[in-house]
């Protein structure tokens, strides 16, 4: 570990509540990062709800003792990073410090253990975490909706408010120590799941990765939160979002697509989130247990006797075995009922069969709560009464807190432990109980522990370390019969099968431990951060729609001062428009163009230096109509298959005269897509077919996508057409039809006509217009275009492309293209048709 910088005394944190609006705050003094620090070291912050060490006060009252504590995962998850990385953690202490030794408690804690906590004031802290923590996320996040105000927690905006001001404080502390060109930060849990918008703000080059240990629900529960959107774009400022499961990533890249229409991509193996320029990682890696300290702990019950007296206690019974936090998700009443289903179903066990719970003390409160623990009660006392007979309690209920070593002891001599969670994000208990099965040999006292080990699980297909257990018998919980037959089958399993699941079982534990965890989420955080300081950064919007934008240094925004200055210099301008989500919004319901575009492209076509083309997608009758005010505008429809230079020209076929024979085959395979996904359609050209699902159901309409193209491609591979993809289109029309041709004849023609453009500007924002960008590299090498020409490729939205420019939507278009036509010669207008014919 690094030594100790030196670092100023620690200010006390404020501790006044604060409010959603707090957070443009520090807007003024975002940080660019564009200086690197002297210091060359990387270092780690670990910031989490809790600090990793145990407080308690002094005996004579006088201050405070501390001390790791050595259970704390983020203690455990130094053994995977760099040896020489040094580790600081921000988080709350578990006591509440008066407000006078706050300074000396900081002092001490950063000095002695590297540790800086955040003070919460109890009005806010009681609203942050057994509010909106506890009674909203918590709840949200294991699939209980507030129906009814005493089922779950509705939503309460002061709740969410001290969550914000309490994320603000965890962002107050981490900037006061913080070397943003050399730390990484690594933010833990949905405590703090708006920290990394705090933080992004300040930093915008910041190399930060978050894990969320609780599961992430379906997007049909998650969008039920008022304040989804806020989360997910705080979420999205992390440069990595880690996840126990797949099915918990699936969720929340679901949630991305449907509320921020966000795709995810899969390269070689990695998954990412493009995100306004950044690649944002989705990392899926469940937990894993800390070996040695299990190994401890079992050579101290060994030495305590604990477990052969346990061994003595339960001598000639079959033990089945429970350990969970008591709470509502943890489905303890249903493992109870099924323990009782099991002693009716076969009577064998009764006298024989006894299932140990073990529920740790409640972390929340409420009347959910308090019902579980008064049913738990009524179901142990019943069932020990109905099966319970002198010498013999089928279920021995403990809830009260117990020691590492007294568990393992428990973990030892259980023949099965059973974990009947409804909804939970990992669960360690039976990976805790595998590491026990197989025991330390060389330390310990009975003879069986050189002997075959076995071990048996029935979990739950609803908790994140599931899919990883394999020899596991999974349960649905709430169907307690079921879950009964499979506790028979578990104990009643031959000792060969037994041994052969435990040994598979342990390979994966003892590799996938939590030093491997963490090593591999550090990595993949290496890994996605690399460019950050290679790439062009700012920070742009207000509150949670704060986001920043990364680029490569070659792709940059379009400067309208820029291109005004060139417009003006230049002697033969070629200026090509694409339609849709160009000059026109995508989300626009009236595709008709406004006064304001007709007139902006009247007064360019008035500068006869200008050669003005709107190359669209969309058919002649609908462009011709449009642009009927606009006589001298040059018109490529369905993407060139067609094109004229001005209303008084006549329209010419630019693709191969062929027949249409194809369409009887393509399209009654889009006809049956088409009835199977609702809210798509077919929009048929004199050209092309092309397949709309801009108002499907997003996911289902991007897989019938990828599907019909498959299908089409298939059928149509020896007609002369080709199949593409575009943004919510499937496109379909012949072959050597693009937008790429149709730049290329332009080009051509105004150098035959002896006007070399010297200006080219070249708008689009569709897979289609790439062929126009292109095709300009090509026209500058074959001398269509002068090598001195000012070239212009600018796509619309910033997202991968071969153009060097982009602009954010369609109405910076327009308001570039006002700037031009303001730059026109009007003087130069004239009332003859161009020479440039066809």
């Amino acid at each position: 570990m690094g030594p100790v910088r030196e670092r100023k005394r620690l200010t006390r944190v404020m501790t006044v509540p604060g409010v959603v609006s707090e957070l443009d705050d520090d807007q003024a003094n975002s940080v660019n990062s564009d200086v690197h620090s002297s210091v060359n070291q990387d270092r780690i912050i670990i910031v989490a709800n809790q600090l990793p060490v145990k407080v308690k006060r002094r005996p004579d009252n006088k201050g405070w003792s501390f001390n790791w504590d050595d259970y704390s995962l983020l203690l455990q998850l130094k053994d995977g990073l760099p040896e020489e990385m040094e580790v600081l953690y921000v988080g709350s202490l578990k006591i509440d410090v008066d407000i006078n030794e706050q300074d000396e408690v900081s002092s001490v804690l950063l000095e002695k253990f590297k540790c800086v906590p955040a003070f919460l004031p109890p009005e806010i802290f009681n609203k942050f975490y057994h509010g909106f923590c506890k009674q909203h996320l918590w709840s949200l996040f294991h699939y209980m909706l507030p129906y009814s105000a005493n089922h779950g927690g509705r939503f309460h905006r002061s709740l969410w408010e001290a969550y914000v001001a309490a994320n603000k404080i965890f962002s107050q502390r981490v900037i006061e120590v913080i070397n943003p060109e050399d730390d990484y930060i690594w933010i833990h849990d949905y405590h703090l799941m708006v920290l990394p918008t705090f933080l992004r703000r300040r930093f915008n080059r910041l190399r930060m990765g978050f894990f969320l240990h609780s599961p992430f629900p379906s997007s049909e529960i998650y969008r039920t939160s008022p304040v989804r959107e806020e989360i997910l774009k705080a979420l999205l400022n992390s440069d990595l979002i880690g996840f126990h499961t797949f099915d918990y990533a699936r969720h929340f890249l679901s949630c991305c697509s449907r509320m921020l229409g966000l795709e995810y991509q899969s390269k070689r193996g990695y998954i990412g989130l493009e995100y306004y320029g950044r690649t944002i990682g989705i990392k899926i890696m469940p937990v894993g247990v800390h070996m040695e300290q299990i190994e401890s702990a079992l050579r101290v019950a060994d030495k305590e006797s604990r477990i052969h007296e346990f061994k003595q206690k339960f001598d000639g019974k079959t033990v089945l075995l429970g350990v969970d936090d008591m709470d509502v998700f943890k489905g303890v009443n249903l493992k109870l009922l099924a323990m009782e289903q099991m002693l009716k179903q076969h009577p064998k066990w009764q006298g024989r069969a006894v299932l140990v719970q073990i529920t740790n003390p409640a972390r929340g409160r409420g009347k959910d709560l308090e019902d579980t623990q008064a049913e738990i009660q009524e179901n142990c006392k019943r069932i020990n009464e109905m099966f319970g007979k002198t010498g013999y309690e089928p279920i021995v209920f403990i809830d009260r807190p117990i020691s590492l070593a007294e568990r393992v002891a428990y973990y030892t001599i259980a023949e099965c432990v059973v974990v009947t969670a409804v909804r939970d994000g990992m669960n360690l208990t039976p990976y805790e109980y595998i590491a026990c099965r197989q025991g330390v040999s060389e330390s310990m006292s009975s003879s069986e522990s050189n002997g075959p080990r076995k071990s048996m699980l029935v979990v739950s297909e609803f908790i994140g370390c599931s899919p990883s257990l394999s020899g596991a018998i999974r349960v649905n919980p709430w169907n307690f019969e079921a879950t009964a037959e499979s506790m028979n089958e578990a104990i009643s399993m031959a000792d060969a099968e037994k041994q052969l699941r435990h040994e598979k079982h342990y390979r994966y534990i003892s590799s996938h431990d939590v030093a491997f965890w963490s090593r591999s989420f550090f990595q993949d955080m290496e890994r996605t951060c690399k460019d950050h300081f290679r790439r062009r950064c700012w920070g742009i919007g207000l509150s949670f729609g704060f986001r920043v934008v990364a680029l490569d240094p070659n792709f940059r925004k379009l400067s309208i001062d820029h291109i005004e200055s060139v417009y003006v210099r230049s002697k033969n301008r070629a200026i090509l428009l694409d339609y849709d989500g160009t000059v026109m919004p995508q989300t626009s319901h009236n595709k008709t163009p406004n006064a304001e575009v007709i007139s902006i492209v009247n007064r360019l076509l008035g500068d006869t230096k200008n050669t003005v083309f709107v190359v669209s997608g969309r058919g002649k009758e609908s462009l011709d109509k449009w642009f009927s005010p606009c006589k001298k505008l040059g018109i490529a429809a369905e993407h060139g298959y067609f094109m004229r230079w001005s209303s008084d020209d006549k329209w010419e076929v630019c693709g191969p005269n062929s027949e249409f024979g194809w369409k009887q085959i393509a399209e009654p395979v889009m006809r049956l897509y088409t009835e199977a996904t609702d809210g798509s359609s077919i929009e048929t050209k004199e050209s092309a077919l092309v397949w709309h699902h801009q108002d499907a159901d997003p996911s289902f309409g991007s897989s019938q996508a990828k599907e019909m193209l498959d299908h089409l491609e298939s059928v149509l591979a020896n007609e002369p057409v080709t199949v593409k993809s575009g943004q919510f289109i499937i496109d379909v029309k012949p072959q050597g039809v693009s937008k790429g041709v149709v730049a290329e004849k332009v080009f051509t023609t105004m150098a035959e006509s002896g006007k070399q453009a010297d200006f080219v500007l070249c708008i689009g924002d569709d897979r289609s217009d790439e062929e126009m960008f292109e095709i300009i590299s090509s026209a500058i090498s074959s001398g269509i275009l002068s090598s001195n020409a000012s070239v212009f490729a600018c796509t619309v939205g910033q997202k991968p492309s071969k153009a060097k420019y982009y602009l954010d939507d369609p109405a910076e278009v327009i308001n570039m293209l006002e700037a031009l036509a303001d730059a026109s010669d009007p003087g130069s207008f004239t009332d003859t048709e161009s020479d440039i014919s066809l």
